[in-house]
């Protein structure tokens, strides 16, 4: 069996799927998250013993100390994709970033994978995309060992995008095109980017690089609305939305986000899909990982959104342009 390693974030989307994979690479995991009793799902991800659910509060240095003491590595995953009171962008993206990689330091812990964003600029007028940069940046100097990978959009059952795509389709008569849906993406499976994780915990040469994580195939924001459209069999408008509509749009998500309810679209993410947000250089072939087409995997989860069902009959596609 591997050594300790000390996963935070690990009860979120990603995390499920990252503990997954480190499991199956034989490490002792210590899950660290703020409420340990909502995720006893954790712990039968791998043998008996072999995971430990522990408390922790990335805004408190010491409960973070604690849970990387004796931590051969380390992984941060914590991330927010919209702002709600004190869980904002800085806080997280950017000073719990860099508590976690100085306790890591301080822990003696010899790896340490730090999961970015692709498009990570501190340059952005997108506040996510620049306290991620910012947060790469803290890592860095704090650690300057760690590796640092940078997904594009995810996909699997539990993702934040198809799910809410296609929840709007089963309910709207529409589907915005932000921008014209021409921004284009790279989607990639969370299975994948879980088993990245694991590879940057052992493969040689991985400390010290970055790495951008992507599928196999580029679509446009379109094209992605049109295969969401396929596997939940609804007939819908597909709407073209300019940025300046849609930065009015994502003005009233802002004030929703203020709520218990998650907006649909914010001020934010219009700003970042100005950007096409496809991976280059390095990624998951580097990390020894085949990835995963899309197109096998949505499927498997989207079929939920059909008026009948998993065994619905088969529908032709009716797109309204």
């Amino acid at each position: 069996m591997q050594g300790l390693v000390t996963v935070f974030g690990g009860s979120g989307f990603l995390g499920r799927y990252t503990v997954r994979a480190l499991a199956k690479d034989g490490w002792r995991i210590r899950v660290a998250m703020r409420r340990p009793h909502l995720a006893p799902e954790l712990r039968v991800m791998g043998d008996v013993g072999q995971i430990e659910l522990v408390q922790a509060n990335v805004r408190h240095p010491d409960s973070i100390a604690v849970a990387v003491d004796g931590a051969e590595a380390a992984v941060n995953l914590v991330g927010l994709l919209y702002e709600s009171g004190r869980q904002n962008f800085a806080a997280l993206h950017l000073d719990a970033a860099k508590t976690i990689a100085e306790a890591a330091t301080a822990a003696g812990a010899t790896r340490l994978v730090q999961v970015s964003a692709i498009g990570a600029d501190a340059g952005s007028a997108a506040a996510y995309a620049r306290t991620k940069a910012q947060g790469e940046a803290a890592v860095r100097a704090a650690f300057p060992a760690a590796t640092i990978l940078r997904p594009s959009v995810l996909f699997g059952e539990e993702d934040d995008f198809f799910n809410r795509f296609a929840a709007m389709a089963a309910k709207a008569p529409a589907l915005p095109l932000i921008g014209g849906g021409k921004t284009r993406f790279q989607p990639v499976y969370a299975g994948d980017v879980g088993a990245a994780i694991a590879k940057a915990l052992t493969l040689e040469g991985a400390p010290g690089g970055a790495y951008e994580l992507g599928g196999p195939a580029v679509y446009s924001f379109r094209e992605l609305m049109i295969l969401v459209l396929k596997e939940t069999h609804h007939r819908r408008l597909l709407v073209n939305v300019p940025f300046p509509a849609a930065q009015l749009m994502g003005s009233i998500g802002q004030l929703l986000a203020r709520t218990p309810f998650a907006p649909p679209i914010t001020r934010d993410q219009v700003e970042l899909m100005k950007t096409d947000n496809i991976a280059t250089g390095p990624g998951l072939a580097a990390l020894g990982v085949t990835p995963t087409v899309l197109e096998a995997v949505l499927p498997t989860y989207l079929w939920k959104y059909r008026r009948g069902g998993q065994f619905a009959d088969p529908q032709p596609l009716a797109v309204i342009v």
